[in-house]
């Protein structure tokens, strides 16, 4: 656009040189001509002069509008990368705090899970500690029993005692009176099985679970059975 300015305003001068000349030449002589001629021979290697001049600092400046927007160009990607990795990181971020959230409950949970365990363990320790003791205290009675009220106790399966009373039948002192006692989960006497059956094995059983009298527990059982032998032998 500005070549364009820049030639119109030549073609105008030139055209005004023109009619100039054709008044001049009709108001003056040969000589002042052949000035005239000389000074628009020297005005026209000047324009040409400056026009090449003003066209090479026109392209000059049409290069350096052409390299700014250029640059701009490039300022505008580089703002859109920037932009889109400013996203992307700000999703990463979220990610990560998401992650190390769920990281961290999944740590109590671990923790809880622990401590649980823990306890139970420390139950479950109890309460085989407290079975032991009590197997324990009954296999020390072992041989009084045996000898003062005629009993024998064995060990059965699933770490069960069988207690085998004999002596209660005067008709027959070898008859085997029996019952079974085991621990169950609780920690607490059961008695499993009662052989002849005995109507006060509940009460009994009972009675040692808020006692804790072991020795009167089979006491008792015996003078149950030796009442249980009198009446069937009426």
């Amino acid at each position: 656009m500005g070549n364009e300015q820049t030639e119109d305003e030549i073609s105008l001068f030139e055209r005004d040189m023109k009619e100039f000349w054709i008044q001049f030449k009709i108001s003056y002589g040969t000589e002042q001509i052949n000035q005239t001629l000389a000074l628009r021979d020297s005005c026209k290697e000047t324009i040409e002069a400056l026009s090449e001049k003003w066209s090479k600092k026109l392209k000059e400046e049409d290069l350096m509008i052409d390299k700014i927007q250029e640059y701009n160009n490039e300022i505008l990607q580089q703002s859109k990368y920037v932009a889109e990795k400013e996203e992307q990181l700000t999703e990463i971020k979220l990610k990560l705090s998401q992650e190390e959230e769920q990281q961290k409950n999944l740590t109590d949970s671990i923790q809880e899970l622990k401590e649980e365990l823990k306890k139970k363990m420390e139950i479950k320790s109890s309460k085989t500690e407290a079975a032991k003791e009590k197997v324990e205290r009954v296999s020390e009675t072992k041989t009084l029993f045996k000898e003062r009220l005629g009993l024998e106790m064995r060990r059965i399966h699933d770490d069960q005692l069988q207690f085998i009373f004999r002596h209660i039948d005067h008709k027959d002192p070898d008859k085997p009176y029996m019952f079974t006692l085991s621990i169950n989960e609780q920690g607490d006497y059961e008695v499993t099985s009662c052989t002849p059956p005995l109507d006060c094995v509940a009460e009994l059983q009972l009675k040692l679970r808020e006692t804790n009298n072991f020795s009167a527990f089979v006491a008792n059982i015996r003078k149950a059975f030796t009442a249980l032998s009198y009446k069937q032998s009426a």
